[in-house]
Parts: structure tokens; C-alpha cells; sequence
């Protein structure tokens, strides 16, 4: 492919990323990530992932695209808002922002392939997949690498212009395109996300210890109880947790989300703290039917809300 022609296709790629409601896109090329895999190892082999045995799985895969999908020379990352200002009912048992609306793997995905259809059309010997927090893709290094952001203390992608509330898809692609470049990390000496972790999760080395974060234990945690040294520390959190974006410096630059899907139902705001711990399972179905927080099931769900009345 001429110079042109990667000049062409880069150009139409983004003006359609954009066309399709993502707010930013930046592409990077395929490579094994050798520092992100150092810190990867570090962190699996001292216990950080937990309970998520996954973590440790195709390790090769997860730090290299190229062993994942054959021929991979490029790789776009996407980032889709999901920032609302909207709240819960004071007192109530809290949710993470990004479950409030449809499950964004659904939203997500469904305009990647739609964009990696047009990029098809554009150039018939396109090949490559989609991926949206599905497959050992180190989404938030790729979305760094390609500009859209750095990786902050709390671990998460923070971008410049509009903070940390986005969702991140990836898409792999057999073409040579043109790459963006990683832009430096502006945490500076701020530590808001460290020291307002109830549970001391965020490490000096800008690592999460699954073990203590309250997301993970609400979320990924298969056991039949909230361990009883954080049952006390959950501080409302019944699903997920906000406190580290919440409190960074960065998102004082969110804007609102414009995707209808992610609009919250009217009865999930309004839910006081009894009908959270009224709920059954067929209230539990109707309320989260194609929502994130099915992730946890129901039984997930109320063994977190036992430990909130503790």
C-alpha cells in the first residue's frame, strides 16, 4: 500500500470512528508490548489478579496482537463516553456509572464491526477482529500507545481533553496504516485516587491489588461472602466503583454522554435503600436484563447487599 493510499484509508477510518459516535480514535502499530508485559508478569506472579485465574492465561497473546490474530499489523483504539451526571437516591446502594444503561460490550461491539465493515469496503483485503473487553487485548496500553491517553496512578486511560470515563474497543486490522504517538503522563505528583481508596487498593507502582479493590470484590469475586476486613469499607458500593475517577483532577472535563443506551431507567435512580434489599430475583431480571451488572448475578448482587446493611 502506497503512502497515499495509508494516508487515505487512515483519514476515512477516523472520519467514520467519529461519524459512529466514538469520541476519539487513534491507531498504533502491532508489536509485542515488552514493558507492559514486564509489569504484567510482576503483578501475576505476586498474586494482584486474584481470584481471576483468566489473567494468566495466553500471556504471549494478551502482550503480542500479532500471536492473537494472525497478520495483525495495526491496531485502532476507541474511546466511547459513558460519563453521566446523573445519581442514585441518596443513602441507596451504589452501582458503577458505566452499568447504568445497556451492557456497553453490546453497544460497543456492534459499531466496531460496522466500522471494520466500512474499512473492508474501503480495501477488500482487509482481515482482522473486533474485540470490546472480550479477549486477552491490552486495551488501555494500545489506546496509550496510539495517543489517546496515559495510564494513571488508578490504572486507568486517562485522556487529556476529557478525563477517564470512557469505554475502550480495540480492533485489529492486517493493514499498514498511519500511527499515532503516545502523548506524556500528566498525573504529576497528584495522589487523589491513592489516598481516597477506602481499601488502600491503588499501589505506589500505579498497580490495582485486585484482592482489596472494591470493584473486583463486588464484581469478580466468586465467594459466598465480602471478606469481613472490607465488608466495612464497601463505603455504599454494590456494584463496581467510581471513587478513583471520581475524585481525579481530570474528569472535571467530562461532558455528559450522548448515547441513548447507556440512559439510565428512571426506576434504577429512584430506588431508595429498602427496595435495594427488597429485591428479588424476578425484580433483579427485569431491572438488569441487558445491563453489566448481570455479570455478578443475583446472587452476587445480594451477598453484596448483605454486607452493606452490616
Amino acid at each position: 500500500m502506497t503512502n497515499s493510499k495509508k494516508f487515505q484509508l487512515t483519514e476515512k477510518l477516523k472520519n467514520k470512528a467519529f461519524e459512529l459516535g466514538f469520541d476519539f480514535v487513534g491507531i498504533s502499530e502491532a508489536k509485542r508490548l515488552d514493558a507492559d508485559a514486564e509489569r504484567l508478569e510482576r503483578w501475576l506472579d505476586v498474586g494482584m489478579h486474584a481470584e481471576m485465574a483468566y489473567m494468566a492465561n495466553n500471556f504471549e497473546k494478551r502482550v503480542d496482537p500479532r500471536k492473537l490474530v494472525e497478520g495483525t499489523k495495526s491496531v485502532v483504539s476507541v474511546l466511547y463516553n459513558y460519563h453521566t451526571e446523573k445519581e442514585q437516591v441518596d443513602g441507596a446502594p451504589k452501582i458503577a456509572k458505566y452499568a447504568y444503561g445497556k451492557d456497553y460490550h453490546f453497544v460497543i461491539k456492534e459499531k466496531l464491526r460496522e466500522l471494520f465493515d466500512y474499512v473492508k469496503k474501503e480495501d477488500s483485503q482487509t482481515e482482522g477482529r473486533v474485540f470490546v473487553d472480550s479477549a486477552p487485548v491490552l486495551d488501555r496500553a494500545w489506546a496509550r500507545e496510539s495517543g489517546l491517553g496515559w495510564i494513571g496512578k488508578n490504572s486507568m486511560l486517562i485522556n487529556k481533553q476529557r478525563g477517564s470515563d470512557f469505554f475502550i474497543g480495540s480492533m485489529l486490522l492486517n493493514l499498514e496504516l498511519i500511527y499515532d504517538s503516545p502523548i506524556k503522563d500528566y498525573c504529576g505528583s497528584c495522589t487523589r485516587c491513592i489516598d481516597s481508596c477506602p481499601t488502600d487498593a491503588i499501589t505506589p507502582d500505579r498497580s490495582i491489588d485486585s484482592n482489596s479493590c472494591i470493584s473486583y470484590l463486588t464484581i469478580e469475586l466468586k465467594s459466598d461472602k465480602i471478606p469481613e476486613k472490607f465488608a466495612d469499607q464497601l463505603n455504599g458500593w454494590a456494584f463496581g466503583c467510581d471513587i478513583c475517577q471520581d475524585v481525579c483532577p481530570w474528569n472535571r472535563f467530562a461532558l455528559e454522554n450522548t448515547e441513548a443506551e447507556f440512559e439510565p431507567k428512571d426506576e434504577l435512580l429512584a430506588m431508595t435503600r429498602d427496595e435495594w434489599h427488597e429485591l428479588d430475583h424476578e425484580g433483579f431480571s427485569k431491572l438488569f436484563s441487558k445491563s453489566a451488572v448481570k455479570r455478578t448475578k443475583f446472587k452476587g448482587l445480594k451477598r453484596n447487599l448483605d454486607a452493606l446493611k452490616k
